[in-house]
């Protein structure tokens, strides 16, 4: 049946969308390859690349790709897109023996010796992690040290985008569901990396590959849609281009005028997230001029704008001012032939191949200037974003906080603003002068006490807009640190970080202390061991069932209240009784009969009038809570249940009335309750990670979660978790209504 069901689909998809059944055509030799490597690198040693196919082919001998080809086609593909992008010979050296120290027996230290470093590097930067050691966290994992790689050398990012450009093309041979999982990861991750990377070509086929296999009947309609008003669309631009090549004649300007690609994703961006009409968007035409130079640039500008008039605000100088990937070129957009819009880029071949090959367009200059070795800090110094990204990435422990950051930071619009001297910093949307001090350095960040922007003092919070010129203040006290109120308006990644390490660094080494007396005291006072578990690596098993990083990490929660000590000693008993490794008195006393739930054994906090033993459960339906009204009612065979005095299922209960009985809250450091809350906000991008993020930090325990978006764009999630201390949710409360888009949250007491 399996089978049947995955064909239907595959030949569905093979229908809609042809292109992600692509095949490579297998080469015997490399000789194409070597041509456009030597096109590129004509003095560079291609010896290695002749070396570097004979090992990965006869490494993945036998081995097939799920398209049915031999397993080198994937290989030699991802190598020549490198090529194509004009890499050197040991990039795509290291592209074509990619996966052989991932998929088959040739080890990293033999290719070391055989390769050299550089290629070794290169090669072990884009192999996953292994699985089974790293379970759900394998992927997190393995992006992060990709991460940690490409801070290194770029050209690692360069081999992994080419890798899965090319397995993009041949989506259609692997399972619909592994292959809308690695579509998903594609346009959150691989794609916005493309484009901060500035390479545009990759980004785009990305985007549509991935648009293709998660929506492929939005993706044939819009292909149909776009072909069906080509001809009416081409004859028009060629009347623009015609006019346009005529200015240049005039002006004695060599140059070429062509017409931009529309790119389906973008179409349906533009139609699905901004809400406009397909018509709207395919009757926007654009084309793009290229010329020798940047006197050209201008001079073709002001023909353009003297021919036809410009559409105020919508001139941009990236030439003067480049974005963060260093894409530059004029933008304007003008009304053309008949009163139709036209969108005109005007810019340098140089600043094309820039636009379109981004940083390897740096790396095919450096490669053939340095004798086929790239400077690295060269790449580096104009990609000063991988530097902030290492960073943080070494700051953020927990394997999802760091994949969604990453997803955040690399997605995330930007504005440019600029420091005293003229230097451009590059903020996320919505920033503020506290982001720009921890852009320019930690310490900066820490210190500052004030701001200027425009030469006018502003508050802190204050938004950062694209031109403004930020200077800040900081104080001389060597004690001066942040304020933890900067945590709910900064907006970048690093500053976050930053801040919340800051904090956790100054009580850390108090609140170990703190926890280790409240453990100690616990046990004293419980009669039990203190020098043999003390002793034992009980606690550090706790800490990594708990999650946290060491014992230390385990003392400084207990210290802060994330965690009770009596659970921790509950777990460690627990463990040293399993491992036999302790006698004498380790079992807790028990608390005079007082009655037990079924929840991991813990208190119920419920003392019933009368029948100290009973079996005592709080009811799911209103989760009552230390403080609420409640009632006991005696059920057939699980004891007492306890609601609400208010719960709606009370009223039923009251038909019965010898069965209800007296109770009354008793919570010992033993009892747990189940807390159900409600957050309504604005629906926004990364509304639930904010969320979730917030609850974590406060340690809180999510058993279950809902979440629902309205038409009218509120969002309403629900939250069920564990809770020890009524003062607990007070915060947590808080919290969550700090949050961004936030309006409301509560707790919830009936279903």
């Amino acid at each position: 049946m399996a089978e049947t069901v995955h064909t239907g689909q595959s030949s569905s998809l093979r229908r809609l969308v042809p292109r992600i059944f692509s095949r490579s055509q297998r080469r015997d030799d490399v000789e194409q390859l070597i041509r456009t490597v030597r096109s590129h690198h004509p003095k560079g040693d291609l010896s290695i690349i002749e070396r570097a196919y004979s090992t990965a082919d006869t490494a993945h001998t036998g081995q097939k790709r799920q398209s049915g080809e031999p397993y080198i086609t994937h290989p030699l593909a991802v190598a020549q897109i490198l090529a194509d992008l004009g890499l050197g010979p040991r990039a795509v050296a290291a592209a074509l023996l990619h996966d052989t120290v991932e998929d088959t027996e040739y080890g990293l230290d033999r290719l070391t010796m055989e390769f050299g470093d550089e290629v070794a590097m290169l090669v072990d930067g884009v192999t996953k992690l292994d699985k089974v050691k790293y379970g759900e966290s394998a992927q997190a994992e393995t992006v992060r040290k990709m991460i940690v790689a490409m801070s290194r050398d770029i050209r690692v990012l360069l081999i992994k985008l080419a890798d899965r450009l090319h397995n993009a093309r041949t989506w259609g041979f692997v399972p619909p569901e592994k292959a809308k999982k690695k579509a998903t990861e594609t346009l959150e991750i691989y794609a916005p990396l493309a484009h901060r990377l500035g390479i545009q070509a990759i980004k785009a086929e990305l985007e549509d590959l991935s648009f293709a296999v998660l929506q492929p009947k939005l993706y044939a309609e819009i292909d149909s849609l776009v072909k069906q008003r080509t001809p009416q669309r081409e004859q028009y631009m060629h009347t623009v281009i015609t006019d346009v090549e005529t200015d240049l004649r005039d002006l004695k300007i060599r140059g070429q005028v062509m017409g931009r690609p529309k790119q389906l994703y973008s179409v349906y961006q533009k139609m699905v997230v901004r809400g406009r009409e397909f018509d709207d968007i395919y009757d926007l035409i654009g084309i793009r001029v290229l010329v020798n130079t940047v006197r050209d640039c201008y001079a073709v500008l002001g023909a353009i704008h003297a021919r036809w008039t410009p559409l105020p605000g919508r001139f941009k100088d990236y030439i003067a001012t480049p974005k963060f990937n260093l894409y530059q070129s004029l933008h304007t957009t003008v009304i053309g032939p008949g009163g139709r819009t036209v969108e005109i880029q005007i810019r340098t071949h140089e600043m094309h191949q820039q636009a379109e090959y981004g940083v390897a367009a740096h790396w095919k200059y450096k490669e053939r200037v340095n004798g086929g070795k790239a400077d690295a800090r060269a790449v580096d110094a104009d990609m000063a974003w991988l530097a902030h990204i290492s960073d943080w990435q070494a700051e953020t422990a927990d394997p999802g906080e760091f994949l969604e950051s990453l997803r955040f930071e690399i997605g995330a619009k930007e504005v440019y603003v600029f420091t005293p001297k003229g230097r451009v910093v590059g903020l996320p949307a919505g920033a503020t002068p506290v982001d720009f001090a921890y852009a320019v350095h930690t310490e900066v960040g820490h210190r500052t006490m004030g701001a200027k922007v425009n030469g006018r003092l502003v508050p802190l919070e204050s938004e950062l807009h694209s031109g403004d010129v930020v200077e800040v203040f900081t104080s001389k006290n060597p004690d001066a640190g942040p304020s933890q109120d900067w945590l709910s308006f900064v907006k970048s990644t690093r500053a976050r970080s930053k801040i919340r390490g800051w904090f956790t660094k100054e009580r850390r080494e108090e609140a170990v202390e703190q926890g280790k007396e409240a453990i100690a005291r616990a046990m004293r006072r419980q009669n039990l061991p203190l020098q043999r578990l003390m002793s034992q690596d009980s606690f550090s098993e706790v800490a990594q069932q708990l999650r946290y990083e060491d014992v230390s990490a385990l003392y400084a929660a207990v210290g802060e209240g994330h965690v009770s000590t009596q659970s921790v000693l509950e777990k460690v008993t627990a463990l040293v009784t399993a491992n036999e490794t302790v006698t004498g008195p380790i079992d807790l006393p028990p608390h005079g009969g007082r009655p037990r739930s079924q929840r991991g054994g813990s208190d119920s906090g419920i003392l019933v009038r009368g029948a100290p033993d009973i079996l005592v459960k709080l009811a799911k339906c209103c989760t009552p809570v230390p403080g609420d009204a409640i009632v006991g009612f005696v059920t057939r065979g699980s004891g007492v249940s306890v609601h609400r005095a208010d719960c709606t299922n009370v009223k039923s209960l009251m038909a019965d009335p010898e069965r209800l009985i007296e109770v009354e809250w008793a919570p010992t450091t033993k009892s747990v309750f189940l807390v159900q809350i409600q957050v309504e906000a604005l629906d926004r991008s990364g509304l639930l990670s904010d969320v979730t993020r917030v609850l974590s930090d406060h340690h809180v325990n999510i058993l279950s979660a809902t979440v629902s978006t309205s038409d009218d764009r509120l969002a309403i999630s629900r939250f069920v978790f564990e809770m020890g201390d009524t003062v607990h949710l007070d915060r947590v409360l808080n919290a969550v209504r700090r949050i961004d888009a936030v309006y409301d949250v509560y707790r919830v007491t009936s279903g």
